[in-house]
Parts: structure tokens; C-alpha cells; sequence
């Protein structure tokens, strides 16, 4: 494909479905993240259908448009970089001379940490009676992810073989198709363990693999287990709005307040960069003061000396 050279509009819906194709088959992009992008780069072609052109002016207008819609800044972030791969593709295939994203940039976004649990609570929590078959899942389903970190995708794509056996050491695929391992602590081992027991209730078919089964004997959704997460909360009173994310937040502060081993941590939550694992941590002022004057040599008292006024 090439731009028309009659003056038509170029192939907008063309030179997507090639990149989506370049995405899938090429780079082998996640299924998350290709449906984002499809999602993405249909708001940017109804843009680009309307305008006739393509130019910086009309990238920043729909960026704009869309910040004054309400669209949050994470999400206009996406968008654009979803659209910066996208011309970046046309540039390199020949269909445009120039990326109309160079320079355009979104509104600044700033991370904010998800609300934590404290350790004590959700030990409590899990520690309570499950009786019924769905409150052996819930808790089990809790226990996996509060034990080993888990993100939501990866959770939801467990399959039975992976934790048959006894098996505390999990080798999952995560963002990007990394792999990497995952312990299950002796709770979770066991709550597993209970989980499976009484799992052939629920199966229709004798080769589903999923390891969290819905009532009909199918794989548990993703939107079925953040409602399986806040079902538990509300059963054991959890305070707070708990969801898959803040149980990984949980193990990741817990771990780091115990430990204080970032790059450990950075591992585990399967991370890039640590930089993006050091926003889970958040250590307030008292403990800080506390390190700082059990650490510098110059901070710490002498054993007999008294502060001089």
C-alpha cells in the first residue's frame, strides 16, 4: 500500500489492519495488549476519517478533545503511544513521510499507589473458616495471589497441571510473554490443596484445565475473580475496596517491609524496570527517621553521652 496520489483520502483502515496484523504475528504482542491497541487506533482512525489528513494539529486536537472529555491521563497516555507505534509502522512501510505524533505529548500522569492491607488484617481474613465450595475457591484464589504476587491475566490463566503435585514453584508467562517464577507459601499450598479436593463438583467436562472454575464448570473470568476478591472482603471484613491489584501491592509492600530487597522484589513482581517496582513501596516518615538513626554513623548516639544543648 501507498499513499493515493490522486488527491483520494489515504486507506486509513488498511494501513491499521497491517499494523495490528505486524503486531500479532511479528512481535507477537499479548492479547491484552492487542485488543488495547485495536481499541485505541479505532478512536484515532474515526479521527483521521473525519479530518481528511493527518498532521500534529489534528493529534493534538483529539488528545485534547479527549482529556476535556474526562478520559484519564493514564488512559490519554495509551492512547498516544498507541498511536505513535502506529505511525512510527506507516513511516517505515513508506504510506507517510513523516509522524504527525513527534512532539505531541500527553497530559502528565501522576502513579498513584493503591490503597494497602495491612498484613495482619488479611491474615485474619485468611485464616477464617471457608465452608462452601465458593469460599474454598475465594480463599484459595486469595492465597495464590497474595502469596506469589500475581497479576490479574496471570492468575486467570492458571491451569491445574501448573499447581498439581505439591508444586510450590510456579513458571508463568507475563507481560511481554516473560517468563518467570512464582513460590505459593505453605497457605496457599494448602488452601490449594482443599480448593482441589472438592473442584470436581463443579466440572462439566473431564479435560477442562482451569485451575478457577465458575458454577458451570468453566474457566473463572477475569471479571469473575475481582468479584470472587470482593466477595471474600465483604465476607471476612476486609475494609476497604479490595481487588486483584491490591493483593500484588500487598506482596510486594509486606515483602519489601520484611525484607528490604528491592531487587528480590523487582523479580517476583516480574518487573522491567526497578523503577516501576520502587512505586509500590511507600515507607512513611517515622520508619525512615527510624533507618536513618539506627544507620548513619553520624546520627546515632554514643553509649554515655547525652545531647549537648
Amino acid at each position: 500500500m501507498t499513499l493515493p496520489d490522486d488527491g483520494s483520502a489515504p486507506d486509513w483502515a488498511g494501513f491499521i489492519a497491517a499494523y495490528l496484523d505486524e503486531l500479532r504475528d511479528v512481535r507477537r504482542a499479548s492479547p491484552n495488549t492487542l485488543d488495547a491497541t485495536t481499541r485505541d487506533l479505532q478512536r484515532l482512525q474515526a479521527v483521521l476519517v473525519a479530518a481528511g489528513h493527518c498532521r500534529s494539529g489534528d493529534i493534538r486536537r483529539w488528545i485534547a478533545g479527549l482529556h476535556q472529555d474526562g478520559h484519564q491521563t493514564a488512559s490519554l497516555q495509551r492512547y498516544l503511544s498507541s498511536a505513535r507505534g502506529f505511525f512510527r509502522f506507516a513511516v517505515g512501510r513508506g504510506w507517510l513521510t513523516s509522524n504527525p505524533t513527534t512532539g505531541v505529548r500527553a497530559p502528565r500522569h501522576r502513579r498513584k499507589l493503591p490503597m494497602g492491607v495491612a498484613a495482619d488484617a488479611l491474615g485474619q481474613a485468611l485464616d477464617q473458616r471457608a465452608g462452601s465450595i465458593v469460599e474454598r475457591r475465594d480463599r484459595a484464589l486469595l492465597e495464590a495471589l497474595y502469596s506469589s504476587g500475581m497479576r490479574l491475566a496471570e492468575a486467570h490463566g492458571l491451569n491445574v497441571p501448573q499447581v498439581a503435585h505439591g508444586q510450590t514453584e510456579l513458571r508463568i508467562i507475563g507481560k511481554g510473554e516473560k517468563e518467570r517464577i512464582v513460590w505459593l507459601g505453605s497457605k496457599a499450598r494448602s488452601a490449594i490443596d482443599d480448593w482441589l479436593s472438592v473442584r470436581p463438583q463443579w466440572l462439566r467436562r473431564e479435560d477442562e484445565p482451569a485451575l478457577w472454575l465458575n458454577p458451570r464448570g468453566g474457566r473463572l473470568s477475569r471479571s469473575g475473580i475481582g468479584l470472587a476478591v470482593k466477595a471474600f472482603a465483604q465476607r471476612t471484613g476486609l475494609e476497604g475496596r479490595v481487588h486483584p491489584h491490591r493483593l500484588r501491592h500487598a506482596f510486594a509492600t509486606h515483602m519489601l517491609e520484611e525484607s528490604g530487597d528491592l531487587r528480590a522484589v523487582q523479580e517476583l513482581l516480574g518487573h522491567a524496570q526497578l523503577a516501576t517496582t520502587q512505586i509500590y513501596t511507600h515507607v512513611d516518615f517515622k520508619r525512615l527517621a527510624s533507618v536513618y538513626d539506627g544507620a548513619h554513623p553520624r546520627a546515632r548516639k554514643r553509649p554515655g553521652t547525652d545531647d549537648v544543648g
